[in-house]
């Protein structure tokens, strides 16, 4: 009796990732998010478009008010540092 062309192995069956030990399986590589960036500034009111050009998001204003406010898209945080 002759095999085909494949060896006598179905289309696929190639050992697999998950066929494996979990001790030799690989991992995804962790994905650092970075830290919200940190805006220091002596205006009570600032304006906040994600500073990405087209690739930002609507402009939104903040009162300093108490002291800091956070974006709410793209989480910048601005620090009244005192002045005006």
């Amino acid at each position: 009796m002759t095999k085909g062309a494949g060896g006598g192995k179905s289309a696929g069956a190639s050992h697999r990732e998950t066929d494996r030990p979990m001790s030799e399986q690989k991992t995804p590589a962790t994905t650092v998010t970075p830290d919200p960036e940190v805006i220091y500034t002596d205006k009570r009111r600032v304006s906040c478009d994600g500073g990405g050009g087209a690739l930002g998001h609507p402009i939104v204003w903040y009162s300093l008010e108490d002291g800091e406010a956070e974006c709410g898209y793209c989480d910048r945080k601005f620090i009244y540092k005192g002045g005006s």
